[in-house]
């Protein structure tokens, strides 16, 4: 036994089997897999790095049918043909002296219908998860249920065979077994569901068919595992009691260990939020005698060695490590050697420490990758108190910062707190810890509390940073040297501002408003691009030439060729530049104005623009890149004809000086500038805008104080399809996905997918000056963003055609007679009453059936500044102004008198990239 730390000392299970010490590499979800499940050689070798000095290593969670695959890239035990696979992962564990344990599971209604070939999702009941977008499960039947016992069976049999030393059961994380016991998700009133009794049959059941799988195939160490979640936040849901009432029921039946499934190894209740006490606790509290020699696995924030003592001190007999593994392959090694671990993972490391690619990008390991190169910003150390206000949320937190990371923030206790607050706070709290920055992901259905928590952390690092400033002797509002400033901080700010990093520059990002994202974040449908990668995996023939003309023609023939010739000619290479950096739009649709499915969008068909934002941010975090929020550009420094840097104001009206040979402004369009807006088009006065409030079209009038020539100023857009009580853009992807526009009347009345000026002009002339998109659950399964306006309250929905009109206002015949016709017409690929040539994808025939009023909106302005094809800014003599350049919709000429859906997220990238590699060449050389 070992007297200097308990982690190192032997284990010996219910079963017999010694476990050499009490560490385990923790299962964890690595999107390695290939296409059907089987293992990769990357895998094997993932595996078998960090292996060793660790007592055990639980293999992250195998599908045990075709059905169960939970993400992208997961492994399968569904079929013999897994067995060779799972082998070499098996004996690479073993061969380095580590017990080699691994988790099986089905992740029922949590399973993507894309995952599994378009087919629906089996649960015990047909209901859908309580998440945005979740699809409506299939109810396994009886006899089904018999059949999925039986495959887990098979799993366990696989296992064995496949040479691993047991299986952990994987009762957790709302998957299907988990789904079966939670009230919430089991609804059924045979044996299966119902009583508390009835619904832990099919765990129970579970674990008497891995008995006999072992009993029958393994010998008498082969080790049975479960993982639970301890709580559901759902009303009705698994509170802890119900927990233990399970527990109690496997253990009688035998298990040789338990292991919690939380993000922390002392978290407390989500459900009673008032009392403090670790679930641990309550756990030893509450076991009987029988229960309390089954070993309980810990895991959640181990990092350093003195993290795995202490969770041995609060109760738990093993520790699973998670994270730190990944980090540190040979983890084990360092902590039995008191090395002192910080939780990063160097940017260039990715081949030396054995991870594969697929994990490198995934959200969990993508998080703690930081460039070590990059010097950061410094803080004086201390905690920082700042008030969060959000709505009626009012509260106070603490920001503790060393001199380069954020340790840890702590909510001030309040009484008045909900679960739901709480819970968002310690997810987001979670996520700015391994960011090390705020600037992360804001929570799903909680984006506002979400925001007003990441600006207080803000302010605390703007704070700490003054100071630390000042305790060096120096002035907070002495001019700083950066090689390139970028103003705005929207897809093209991003993209400018990671190019120029990559390319060498110091670079800082100047944004005005409170939060990350500019116009971009709003963006719906995609990116169009021709001859990409993506397009040629599906079998898309599309040319170059042919978008050109596209987007020439839909322009009205006024757009600049240059910039029109180099934006067709770069976009594949913006594509393949974004998935280099870990955003894949990988998915194709099409938009009003093309021939061709050219739109790319995310695999899961959600809206572009938040998922650009968070993957573009993630590459900023990466590479330390500052960003100054609630910061505005109050000039643009111009000396002697050449640009010198900027002058901003901060929110407590501080200004200071930031010296630098390029400036990037890439501040957005003027939409949201009602006064400018119908200075150049009167006739929109009183449209309500797509736009966020920070497009007032403030880059445009700095560029020009230093004599850069505007273009098409007048040319401004109106979308068609806007919900006009909360100015809702509704994206061009339904109609793209095969939806209609009707009348009030019940009537189609143009061509939908005809370019978005001439589909507003037809709204506009219609009596009511307003139309309804009308579709089906065919295209809503298509687009998640059907499943966002539905959750937005903006759809209408009924089971029938008929009972839509009537909700809908509208004449039941007129409406069930257009949807006919229009069936007739995709039926025979030919709308002989509007000309309608694409997207004619399937008729509108399968129930529920939805409407969304809509009506015109100011969307775009493609009137701005003038460049020439390097981004340079130029002057009313087409001469460049040496130092300035420009990106996005603050630049006019690309789009000329009408925009295409689709060209603006390729536009912000295309030359967000060249004006970031340009400015970057030039400051440096200059």
């Amino acid at each position: 036994m070992n007297t200097l730390t308990p982690i190192l000392n032997p284990l010996t299970l219910p079963n017999g089997a010694v476990l050499k010490n009490r560490l385990l590499m923790a299962p964890m979800t690595t999107c390695t897999g290939f296409y059907d499940g089987t293992v990769t050689s990357e895998l094997v070798e993932y595996y078998r790095s960090r292996a060793g000095s660790i007592g055990s290593v639980i293999v992250e969670c195998c599908f045990i049918d075709t059905k169960g695959p939970a993400f992208p890239g997961a492994i399968g035990i569904d079929s013999d043909n897994k067995i060779p696979g799972l082998a070499k992962i098996a004996d690479a564990i073993k061969s380095k002296g580590s017990k080699a344990i691994l988790q099986i599971y089905h992740g029922g209604r949590m399973v993507e219908p894309e995952l599994i070939g378009g087919k629906t999702p089996v649960a015990p009941s047909a209901i859908a998860a309580p998440r945005e977008g979740a699809t409506t499960p299939q109810a396994l039947t009886a006899e089904e249920v018999d059949v999925m016992i039986t495959k887990f069976g098979d799993a366990v049999n696989r296992a064995i065979k496949a040479g691993f030393d047991g299986v952990e059961i994987h009762g957790a994380n709302t998957y299907l077994i988990q789904q079966f016991y939670s009230p919430n998700s089991n609804q059924r009133d045979d044996k299966w569901g119902g009583s508390r009794d009835n619904r832990a049959r099919f765990p129970l059941e579970v674990l008497e068919i891995t008995h006999k799988m072992a009993e029958r195939f393994a010998d008498a160490s082969f080790i049975i595992g479960y993982r639970f979640s301890p709580e559901e936040i759902e009303v009705p849901g698994i509170r802890f009691d119900d927990t233990m009432y399970l527990l109690e029921k496997l253990a009688a039946r035998g298990l040789d260990y338990v292991h919690f499934s939380v993000g922390q190894l002392l978290r407390s209740s989500i459900v009673d939020i008032n009392d403090p006490t670790p679930l641990i606790e309550k756990y030893r509290a509450m076991c009987s005698e029988t229960l309390a020699k089954v070993p309980v696995i810990g895991v959640g924030g181990v990092v350093n060695k003195a993290d795995a003592e202490n969770a041995l001190q609060q109760g738990y007999d093993l520790v699973a490590i998670g994270k730190a593994c990944i980090a540190y392959p040979d983890w084990a090694d360092r902590i039995i050697k008191n090395d002192s671990l910080e939780l990063f993972i160097d940017s260039t490391r990715r081949e030396a420490l054995t991870i594969p690619e697929p994990l490198w990008r995934f959200s969990l390991v993508d998080a703690m990758i930081r460039d070590v190169s990059a010097t950061g910003r410094k803080y004086k150390a201390g905690v920082y108190q700042e008030k969060v206000e959000a709505e009626a949320l009012k509260l106070k937190i603490n920001v503790t910062l060393d001199t380069d990371r954020i340790t840890d923030i702590i909510l001030v206790p309040d009484d008045t707190l909900d679960v739901d607050f709480t819970t968002t706070f310690e997810s987001l709290r979670s996520r700015i810890l391994v960011a090390n920055s705020p600037h992360v992901d804001a929570i799903t259905g909680a984006t506002t509390q979400s925001e007003a928590l990441k600006k207080a952390v803000s302010r605390a690092l703007a704070t700490s940073s003054k100071e630390h400033v000042i305790e060096e002797g120096g002035n907070p509002q002495a001019p700083q040297n950066y090689d390139v400033v970028v103003v705005g901080s929207g897809g093209a700010g991003l993209a400018a501002a990671i190019q120029a990093s990559d390319a060498g520059a110091h670079v800082v990002i100047i944004e005005k408003m409170p939060t990350i994202g500019g116009n971009t974040i709003k963006a719906s449908v995609g990116m169009n691009a021709a001859e990409t990668r993506f397009q040629k995996m599906k079998g898309i023939e599309d040319s170059k030439e042919l978008f050109y003309d596209e987007t020439l023609k839909g322009g009205k023939f006024k757009n600049n060729p240059e910039l029109l010739r180099e934006f067709v000619e770069l976009a594949p290479d913006a594509i393949e530049w974004l998935d280099g950096n870990g955003i894949a739009l990988n998915d194709i649709t099409i938009t009003g104005g093309m021939s061709i499915d050219r739109t790319h969008r995310p695999a899961d068909r959600s809206a572009v623009g938040g998922f650009l934002i968070s993957g573009l941010v993630k590459n900023i975090n990466k590479r330390n890149i500052e960003v100054l929020l609630e910061t505005s550009v109050a000039e643009i420094l111009f000396e002697d004809g050449v640009v010198t840097g900027v002058k901003v104001v901060d929110e407590y009206n501080d200004s200071r000086i930031l010296n630098a040979k390029s400036v990037i402004v890439s501040t957005g369009g003027f939409s949201a500038n009602r006064e400018l807006v119908v200075k150049y088009r009167p006739e929109l006065d009183g449209f309500v805008t797509t736009n966020h409030k920070g497009a007032t079209g403030s880059g445009i009038a700095m560029l020009q104080k230093i004599g850069a020539d505007t273009v098409d100023m007048g040319e401004i857009q109106i979308h068609p399809t806007v919900e006009q009580t909360t100015s809702y853009l509704i994206s061009e992807s339904i109609r793209g996905g095969g939806a209609i526009l009707v009348s009030q009347a019940g009537k189609r009345f143009y061509n939908e997918m005809e370019t978005r000026d001439k589909v507003s002009a037809e709204i506009i002339a219609l009596p009511e000056k307003s139309a309804w998109v009308i579709f089906d659950e065919q295209v809503r399964l298509n687009n998640k963003a059907a499943d966002e306006y539905l959750a937005k309250g903006f759809v209408v929905s009924a089971p029938t055609v008929e009972e839509l009109a009537v909700k809908l206002n509208m004449d039941q015949n007129s409406l069930a007679a257009t949807l006919e016709r229009y069936n007739q017409f995709v039926e025979k690929q030919d709308d002989e009453d509007f000309g309608r040539k694409t997207a004619l994808r399937h008729p509108l025939n399968q129930a529920p059936f939805y409407g969304i009023l809509i009506a015109p909106g100011v969307h775009h302005t493609m009137g701005g500044v003038t460049i020439n094809i390097d981004t340079a800014v130029l002057d009313s003599q087409k001469q460049p102004i040496r130092g300035a350049w420009a990106a996005g919709e603050v630049v006019g000429g690309i789009h000329g008198a009408n925009r295409i859906g689709g060209n603006a997220v390729a536009d912000i990238i295309i030359f967000g990239i060249l004006a970031g590699r340009n400015a970057a060449e030039y400051a440096l050389a200059n």
